[in-house]
């Protein structure tokens, strides 16, 4: 799929168990960075500012590292892997390009801004790892947000939901784990897209 091109452009391919991700000899590690869901523009827009907020997160994922669950639970990082930009930043810039892409705002901004914004959307990043059940086993990709959209005129939340999405890799390599980010990440801003869609409706009357 086209979503993953620039992904793979940047990969090197590997295909050991979790260890052989876990454990790397590279002096540099190699840096991915997501595409995110490619949207159509819908039209009819509302003319309303929506506001972004810096995406929160606890430490262990406010990160460039690439986090995994391991079959003890034990939290770690992929070794010689790297995102382009910490977690809650590249996920915050892809929100905007979604929700912007989609077209039912007028505008649309990360905050803080200069321009107004009519609603504030606050995302917070609970989840953003791959997962193994077992060492062999290949991993899941788990992508879980909280989000709240709020109506900044009337000081009201207009919706709060916790979005999530998972997706298994094909095969327990760099190229493959990368991918299920991008179909997790995808399917997950795809449904908050939706979701913020529909909401805003109410707020535009």
């Amino acid at each position: 799929m086209r979503m993953f091109a620039a992904l793979l452009l940047a990969t090197l391919a590997c295909t050991g168990c979790a260890g052989s991700l876990l454990e790397s000899r590279n002096e540099a590690p190699e840096v991915y960075r997501l595409v995110g869901p490619a949207l159509a523009d819908g039209g009819q827009r509302l003319p309303l500012v929506l506001g972004i907020a810096p995406l929160r997160a606890a430490a262990s994922l406010d990160t460039a590292r690439i986090a995994v669950v391991e079959p003890d639970s034990r939290f770690d990082y992929f070794a010689g892997m790297r995102w382009s930009d910490a977690a809650p930043e590249m996920l915050g810039q892809l929100i905007v390009r979604s929700v912007a892409a989609d077209g039912r705002f007028a505008t649309v901004v990360a905050t803080p801004s200069r321009v107004p914004a009519d609603l504030l959307l606050d995302v917070e990043l609970r989840r953003f790892e791959a997962v193994y059940g077992t060492a062999s086993e290949v991993p899941r990709v788990i992508v879980e947000m909280q989000v709240t959209l709020i109506d900044n005129r009337r000081a009201r939340s207009l919706v709060s939901f916790v979005q999530s999405a998972s997706a298994t890799a094909a095969a327990n390599g760099q190229v493959a784990v990368l991918a299920a980010f991008e179909q997790a990440t995808a399917e997950a801003l795809v449904s908050i897209t939706t979701r913020i869609r529909e909401s805003a409706d109410g707020a535009a009357r």
